[in-house]
């Protein structure tokens, strides 16, 4: 009687995961470029965060500029493009507004 009650408890439908549940794999990256080199500057799971970070960093290059001149130091260009979460490196880290630390793009 016990193995009846225990098959009267399960359901057809045990096995199937909620699509609510699983981590979504498509991101949104504000990439920085200059010249040939590109970093992900920040990761964002929708387009739109991911455009409004991609104006907040231009904004602060204006704001900047005339520190960029000084030290020579050349602006990167900023697109957003769509990324898979295999393709974010592992010791990946959100880059600076600027795009560089110490005087070298990161």
């Amino acid at each position: 009687m016990r193995i009846a009650s225990r098959r009267a408890n399960l359901h057809p439908m045990d096995g199937i995961v909620s699509l609510s549940s699983v981590r979504e794999d498509r991101f949104w990256a504000v990439i920085a470029s200059i010249g040939r080199t590109r970093r992900i500057a920040e990761i964002f799971s929708s387009r739109e965060a991911a455009l409004a970070d991609r104006a907040w960093r231009e904004a602060q290059l204006r704001a900047y500029a005339s520190l960029l001149r000084s030290s020579r130091q050349p602006p990167p260009h900023y697109t957003v493009e769509p990324m898979k979460r295999a393709d974010i490196p592992k010791t990946w880290r959100p880059l600076p507004a600027l795009g560089f630390l110490r005087g070298q793009f990161i």
